[in-house]
C-alpha cells in the first residue's frame, strides 16, 4: 500500500489526464459493447422474425422511416451504423492512448528529475558506498518500467473493469444460465493470475538486480579503460563480464519460463471457456431456448470478457515489475539529504583556519584523526605529509564539511565550521583532487564550468597560473579542443593542470591540493607554486603531497602518522629532527643524486 501511495504521489499534476483516459476507455467500452447487440438485433429481428427488443424511441424512429422492411432491403444501413460505432470507439481509444501516454511521460520526467535532484543533495558518504552502475540502472531502466506500466497497463485496469461490468450486465439480462457457463472458468483464471503475480514479482526483482550488476561491470570497465589496457586485463574483464552476463541471462530465462507457463495455461483455459459457451449455446439454439443472435452476442462477449481477464496476468506482471522498480527508486529517495546545505551563516571568508582537538572516524569503533590541532593565518601555505591511511584526505574533507567531526572545533575566521552554510562554504573553498574529473567538453568549457559568465581573459589567467596555457595553445584547436570522457585524451599531468586552472578561476580564498601535483614534473610543480604566491588576493593554501620539494616552501608543514600530528614546523626545522619527514627527505635526496650520477655517467664524452 505504501508503494501505491508513492506511485499516486508521483502522478500528482497528471491525475486529470488519467481521469480523462479512464473516461475515454469507459466510453470506448460502451460503444464496443453495442456492436454485438446491433448484430443480435439484425439477425433476430430484421433477418429473423423475433420481436424487436429495443427502446421505444428507437422503434418509433425505425417505424417512422420505413420500418423492418426498409432495413431488410437495405442492410448496408446496419453496416454503416456498425462502422460509425467502430469509428467512435476508435476515437475514444485514440484519446485514451494519447492522454495516458502524455501523463506517463510527464510522470517519468518528474521521477527522473526528483531522483537526480535527490542524488545531488545526498551526503558524500552515500556516494562513496553505492555503485554507480546500480544508480544509473535505477534512474533509467526502473523509471522506464514504471513509465510503460502507467502508459499502457494502468489504464487497461479500467478497461477490464468496464468490460466486466457491462458484459456481465448485458449477458445476465439475456440468459442467466448461459452467463453462469460463460463465467465458470474465470475464478480459475483469476487464481492462476494471482499465483503468477507473486512468482513473477520475485523473479523480476532477481533479474533486475542481475541487470544492475551487469551495468556496474560495464560502467567500471569503460571508465577504467586506461587501467585495463595498461595492465593487459582485457581477458580478466571479458571473463568478469561473461559471468555477470550469464547470471543475467539465467535469471531472465527463469522469468521467461514463468511467463510461458502462465500464458500457455491461461490460453488453454480461455479457449476452453469459449468452447464451453459455444457448445452449450448451440445446444440451447437447437432446442429453441435462445436465439441465434443471443448466441452471437455471448460468443462475442465471451472473447471480450475472458481475454481482458486473462490480460490481468500481463497487467499484474507489469504491476509487479513496477512495484519492484518503485521500491528500488524509493530506496534512493528514503536516504536523507545532506543536512545544512541551505542553513547557517554566510560569512566573508578571509582564510584564517584553526583546528582544535579535532577527532573523526567513519565509524564508531575507530578514529581516523585523533586530537588534531593547528592554526593557519590567511594567505599562508600549509603542507601535509603522511603515509597512506594517515588521515590526510580525511582532514581536508572535514574542512569542506563532506563529513562532520565528532569532537573538537574547526573555525574559519573565528566562526565554528558547523555554523556555516555548507553550500556557501564549498563555494569559498576550491579543491583539486588527485584524480581530477574532466567533462567531455572543450578545455575552455572545463575550466569555466565552475563560474557563470566567465570572461576569456580569466580563463587564460588561470591557465597561466596552472602552467597549462602554452600547452593548450599548442593543440590544434587550442582552448576549443574537446577532451574525451573523463579527460581521457589528455595526459595525467595535463588533466591535473586543467583541473587546477578550473579551481583557480573561482577566486576562492582557500585552495586545497589533494596530492594533485603528483603527475606533473618538479619544474612545473615549482612554477605552479610560485604563480600561486604571486596571485593578487592572498589565498590560504593546503598542499597534500609525498614529494618533499613540493612541501618545502610551505609556511607550516604537518606530518601525520596514524591520524595524529607527529611533527610540525618549517622545512629547515623538520630536516634536523629525527622522524618521518627527515627519513623521506633523505630517501628522496639519495634517489635524486643517484639519478643525476646515472645521467652524468650515460652522457656522451666530448
Amino acid at each position: 500500500m505504501k508503494k501505491i501511495k508513492l506511485l499516486l504521489k508521483f502522478m500528482e499534476g497528471n491525475r486529470l489526464l488519467y481521469f480523462g483516459a479512464v473516461l475515454a476507455i469507459g466510453l470506448s467500452t460502451c460503444f464496443e459493447i453495442l456492436i454485438p447487440l446491433v448484430l443480435k438485433f439484425t439477425i433476430d429481428s430484421i433477418i429473423g422474425d423475433q420481436p424487436m427488443e429495443i427502446p421505444n424511441w428507437i422503434w418509433n424512429f425505425i417505424h417512422a422511416n420505413g420500418g423492418r422492411a426498409l432495413l431488410l432491403h437495405n442492410l448496408w444501413i446496419i453496416g454503416a451504423f456498425i462502422i460509425i460505432l467502430t469509428v467512435i470507439n476508435g476515437i475514444f481509444l485514440y484519446l485514451k492512448g494519447k492522454w495516458s501516454a502524455v501523463a506517463a511521460e510527464s510522470v517519468a520526467k518528474n521521477i527522473r528529475e526528483r531522483l537526480y535532484n535527490h542524488l545531488q543533495h545526498l551526503p558524500f558518504d552515500y556516494h562513496t558506498k553505492v555503485e554507480t552502475g546500480e544508480l544509473i540502472q535505477r534512474c533509467t531502466s526502473d523509471v522506464e518500467t514504471i513509465r510503460r506500466f502507467l502508459s499502457i497497463q494502468f489504464i487497461e485496469i479500467g478497461r477490464v473493469i468496464f468490460i466486466l461490468i457491462f458484459s456481465l450486465w448485458v449477458m445476465a439480462s439475456l440468459n442467466g444460465t448461459m452467463t453462469l457457463v460463460a463465467v465458470s472458468l474465470i475464478p480459475i483464471v483469476l487464481f492462476f493470475t494471482l499465483i503468477f503475480f507473486f512468482k513473477v514479482k520475485k523473479a523480476f526483482k532477481i533479474s533486475d538486480e542481475c541487470e544492475a550488476r551487469l551495468s556496474t561491470v560495464l560502467q567500471e570497465n569503460l571508465s577504467g579503460v586506461r587501467v585495463v589496457r595498461a595492465f593487459a586485463r582485457q581477458k580478466h574483464e571479458i571473463d568478469k563480464f561473461y559471468k555477470k552476463n550469464s547470471e543475467y541471462r539465467d535469471a531472465t530465462y527463469k522469468l521467461i519460463r514463468l511467463l510461458a507457463w502462465f500464458w500457455s495455461s491461461s490460453d488453454f483455459l480461455c479457449f476452453l471457456q469459449i468452447g464451453a459457451v459455444l457448445v452449450f449455446g448451440v445446444y440451447l439454439v437447437v432446442n429453441g431456448l435462445i436465439t441465434l443472435g443471443t448466441l452471437v452476442v455471448f460468443i462475442s462477449y465471451e472473447r471480450k470478457l475472458i481475454f481482458p481477464i486473462r490480460q490481468l496476468g500481463r497487467i499484474l506482471t507489469d504491476l509487479g515489475k513496477s512495484l519492484v522498480s518503485l521500491e528500488r527508486i524509493n530506496e534512493i529517495l528514503e536516504n536523507e539529504i545532506e543536512d545544512g546545505l541551505d542553513k547557517g551563516k554566510k560569512p566573508d571568508i578571509k582564510g584564517n583556519i584553526e583546528f582544535k582537538n579535532v577527532s573523526f572516524g567513519y565509524d564508531e569503533d575507530r578514529n581516523i584523526l585523533n586530537n588534531i590541532s593547528f592554526k593557519v593565518k590567511a594567505g599562508q601555505t600549509i603542507a601535509i605529509l603522511g603515509s597512506t591511511g594517515s588521515g590526510k584526505t580525511s582532514l581536508v574533507n572535514l574542512l569542506l564539511r563532506l563529513y562532520d567531526y565528532k569532537e573538537g572545533h574547526i573555525k574559519i575566521d573565528g566562526i565554528e565550521l558547523k555554523e556555516i552554510n555548507k553550500k556557501w562554504l564549498r563555494q569559498q573553498i576550491g579543491i583539486v583532487l588527485q584524480e581530477p574529473f574532466l567533462y567531455s567538453k572543450t578545455i575552455k568549457e572545463n575550466i569555466g564550468i565552475t563560474k557563470k559568465n566567465i570572461k576569456e581573459k580569466d580563463v587564460f589567467e588561470a591557465s597561466k597560473i596552472a602552467a597549462i596555457h602554452d600547452v593548450i595553445l599548442d593543440f590544434e584547436n587550442g582552448y576549443e579542443t574537446t577532451v574525451g570522457e573523463r579527460g581521457v585524451t589528455l595526459s595525467g599531468g595535463q588533466k591535473q593542470r586543467v583541473a587546477i586552472a578550473r579551481t583557480i578561476v573561482r577566486n576562492s580564498r582557500v585552495l586545497i591540493f589533494d596530492d594533485s601535483l603528483s603527475a606533473v614534473d618538479s619544474e612545473t610543480d615549482l612554477a605552479i607554486r610560485r604563480s600561486l604566491k604571486r596571485m593578487k588576493n592572498k589565498v590560504t593554501t593546503f598542499i597534500i603531497s609525498h614529494r618533499i620539494s613540493t612541501l618545502s616552501d610551505a609556511d607550516i608543514i604537518l606530518v601525520l602518522e596514524d591520524g595524529k600530528i607527529v611533527q610540525s614546523g618549517k622545512h629547515d626545522k623538520l630536516i634536523k629532527e629525527n622522524g618521518l619527514y627527515k627519513r623521506i627527505w633523505t630517501i628522496q635526496n639519495s634517489l635524486e643524486e643517484e639519478l643525476e650520477k646515472e645521467a652524468m655517467g650515460s652522457a656522451p664524452v666530448a
